[in-house]
């Protein structure tokens, strides 16, 4: 695989300022691409492009408004010259499980899967004249099991999963793939947040559930992502990555035996 295997390209990551979504837009440029950064955070936008100079762009949008993306996707246009990659990585965790209200069911989805949609809709002509346009919808392995007390962050990266399929099937005649990227738990602001910033400690809560006995790291998604993203994935459409340490591949019975359990 080139060393610069996104040479040439451009990608646009929505929710690119993040902790998450920098390491995303710094594999992305690792790889050779231009990158566009859409957030509503205007000071971490800004910090995300910061070390690309003229391969960076931010613009500061909220991806829950047609107004907002449509701009944002003609001005990344307007700079670069055209979109090869959209990455669809910007999520709320807005959920209150059972007792989620009305209002929460609709801000999540809003944010999660409605825009995702319409993002990829607005950037499709783009990515079409591209020749080889690529859609990455970021979901979760929160869409493949049940977690206790949350409802709607799972249903909405389950969404985000099937919302993945469809695209690819009626994006494939405009040469557009489109596949989903599911990470397990992984280091990012949310888990910086719970653990006061304790990243032993969150790998320790973690490694029970994941093969690599950790969290992943962001960067480690973000290489996932530039693969899926280059010419070598060329085959790869319609289908979800599990990029989570294990994570979905492991049974209620964990790594520990359990029969030894009954013989004692």
């Amino acid at each position: 695989m080139s060393t610069a295997p996104l040479s040439g390209k451009t990608a646009l990551v929505t929710g690119g300022a993040t902790l998450f979504g920098k390491a995303v837009v710094k594999e992305l440029a690792l790889a050779g691409a231009n990158v566009a950064v859409m957030d509503i955070d205007e000071n971490g936008g800004a910090a995300a492009v910061s070390s690309l100079g003229a391969k960076g762009q931010f613009l500061k949008g909220d991806i829950t408004l047609d107004a907002d993306l449509s701009s944002t996707i003609s001005a990344v246009v307007a700079n670069f010259g055209g979109l090869d990659v959209l990455v669809n990585l910007a999520a709320s965790y807005n959920d209150a499980g059972a007792a989620s209200t009305r209002e929460q069911w609709l801000s999540t989805l809003n944010i999660n899967l409605v825009s995702a949609a319409i993002a990829g809709e607005l950037a499709r002509p783009h990515l079409k004249k591209s020749g080889k346009g690529v859609i990455i919808n970021l979901s979760s392995i929160s869409s493949k099991v049940a977690q206790t007390g949350r409802w709607v962050y799972p249903v909405s990266k389950a969404g985000m999963v099937q919302l993945t399929r469809n695209q690819a099937m009626d994006y494939a005649a405009d040469g557009i793939r489109v596949n989903s990227v599911s990470p397990g738990w992984t280091w990012s602001a949310i888990m910086e947040m719970l653990s006061k910033n304790d990243r032993k400690k969150t790998d320790r809560v973690a490694a029970p559930f994941h093969f690599t006995q950790r969290v992943g790291d962001p960067e480690e998604i973000g290489k996932v992502i530039a693969f899926l993203a280059s010419d070598a994935a060329s085959v790869v459409t319609g289908a979800d990555w599990a990029a989570d340490g294990g994570y979905s591949a492991m049974g209620p019975e964990q790594a520990v035996p359990a029969i030894p359990l009954l013989e004692g």
